[in-house]
C-alpha cells in the first residue's frame, strides 16, 4: 500500500500495489501496521456500501460530532465518483479548506479521512458503488452536514448534481 498525503494534514489517497498475474492481480487494501508507520491509529467498527442508480448523485457533506467522531476509509467498487472531504478542525491551518478526487473502479485509489472531517461524493457513472469502512459506528443524534454548495468553502464540483436528499440539501452553510 501506498499512502500520498493530500494538501490538508492527516487525510490521505491510498494506492493499492497490485501482485499482477495471468490470472489478475491481488492487492492489500487494509494493513494495520502500515497505517501505524504513519501514526494513522484506526481500529474498523464499522462497514457500509452505497449504492448509487444515477450519475450526478450527491451524497454528503457528513460528518459526526463529538465523541462520536469517526475516520474513514472509502474505495469506488464501481463505477466512478468524485470523493471530496473538509477540513473542520478549527485548529488546523486547512480550516475549512477541501479536497478532492476521482475514485473509480479502475483506479482501485481510496481515501483516508481523519476525524475532524466532513466527507461526500459525487457519482460521475451510473450505478456507482461506494465501500467505507469506519472506526465507530454511525449516531443519529451526533450525524451533522454542511451544505455541499457552501460559497465559502468553494468547492468545484466537475458536474452539477442532479439527485441529491432533502437532508442533504438542506444542511447549513457553515459558521465562520
Amino acid at each position: 500500500m501506498k499512502f500520498e498525503e493530500t494538501n490538508l494534514k492527516g487525510a490521505y489517497i491510498i494506492e493499492i500495489e497490485k501482485n499482477e498475474d495471468y490470472r489478475g492481480f491481488f492487492a492489500r487494501t487494509f494493513d494495520k501496521n502500515s497505517f501505524l508507520k504513519l501514526n494513522l491509529k484506526i481500529e474498523l467498527f464499522q462497514s457500509n456500501v452505497s449504492f448509487n442508480k444515477k450519475a450526478g448523485t450527491l451524497r454528503g457533506m457528513h460528518y459526526q460530532k463529538h465523541p462520536h467522531e469517526e475516520v474513514k476509509i472509502v474505495r469506488c467498487t464501481k463505477g466512478k465518483i468524485y470523493d471530496v472531504i473538509i477540513d473542520l478542525r478549527t485548529d488546523s491551518n486547512s480550516y475549512k479548506k477541501w479536497f478532492g478526487i476521482e475514485l473509480t473502479y479502475e483506479n482501485h485509489k481510496m481515501m483516508y479521512v481523519p476525524k475532524g472531517f466532513a466527507h461526500g461524493f459525487l457519482t460521475l457513472e451510473d450505478e456507482s458503488e461506494v465501500f467505507y469502512q469506519m472506526s465507530d459506528s454511525y449516531v443519529p443524534e451526533s450525524a451533522l452536514g454542511i451544505h455541499w454548495n457552501d460559497k465559502s468553502i468553494g468547492i468545484k464540483w466537475p458536474r452539477s448534481p442532479s439527485v441529491i436528499s432533502d437532508r442533504d440539501n438542506s444542511y447549513p452553510l457553515i459558521v465562520p
